[in-house]
């Protein structure tokens, strides 16, 4: 009888173009947080969102992805943090995008009154903001997409359909086998019109190269705003 094959007890080594973006993740940095739409700076470059629910892991993904451990606040109380965070990206002190980690919603033992309110300005976020070039939407894939996810889909489906990047992250993945894994990805393909459906894992960095390497595309492939001329001499 052959012997089993033994199995790895690490993760496969990333690729080149895996190691350059997470390299280039590394280098996110705070730029300033807002609990008002007006009070975001208007920036140039892409920008990137993070949303889901507060229980999702939505702090715990930016952290893998940026490999800091306190860069996103995760709160012992999912959904307390009411303020959009901007992080820049950019090596060597440059900018060339942002992520913006928004408010978790949903969370039951946050007050009725809050919850609407951040839904609206996170609404009014996705629909308003010009630089706005993907969203990430963390998803637990044991819960599946609820109701307010399937609102923030309606939402930005419009932009969607006018060339917005979307990516649903199943996190937890390593909570599940194999045979629920592929069933969450089939459901939330199902429902993610439009979107790309990615299985993650932070504990066992399932997908983290995929996402980075996403996230890089999607920056690289960002229209650029045309560069100042100056006026021809008369």
């Amino acid at each position: 009888m052959p012997l089993p094959r033994p199995s790895s007890a690490h993760p496969p080594v990333p690729s080149a173009a895996a190691r350059e973006a997470l390299g280039w993740l590394h280098t996110a940095r705070f730029l300033t947080t807002a609990a008002q739409l007006h009070h975001l700076p208007a920036l140039q470059v892409p920008e990137i969102a993070f949303v889901g629910r507060s229980n999702a892991g939505k702090s715990t993904a930016i952290n893998t992805l940026t490999q800091q451990t306190q860069l996103a606040f995760a709160s012992k109380k999912p959904g307390r943090t009411q303020h959009i965070n901007l992080f820049t990206l950019g090596r060597q002190g440059g900018m060339d995008a942002v992520l913006a980690d928004l408010p978790g919603y949903g969370y039951a033992a946050v007050p009725l009154a809050d919850k609407v309110r951040w839904q609206r300005v996170m609404a009014n976020y996705l629909v308003s903001r010009e630089n706005l070039a993907g969203v990430v939407m963390l998803c637990d894939p044991r819960h599946g997409l609820k109701e307010l996810d399937e609102a923030l889909l309606e939402v930005i489906r419009p932009r969607v359909e006018q060339g917005l990047k979307f990516l649903v992250l199943l996190t937890k993945a390593d909570k599940l086998g194999r045979a629920e894994q592929a069933k969450a990805l089939s459901i939330a393909r199902l429902n993610a019109g439009g979107g790309e459906v990615k299985l993650f894992s932070a504990l066992k960095r399932q997908g983290v190269d995929d996402a980075a390497l996403w996230l890089r595309r999607l920056v690289d492939e960002a229209p650029r705003p045309p560069p100042d001329v100056a006026p021809a001499p008369a």
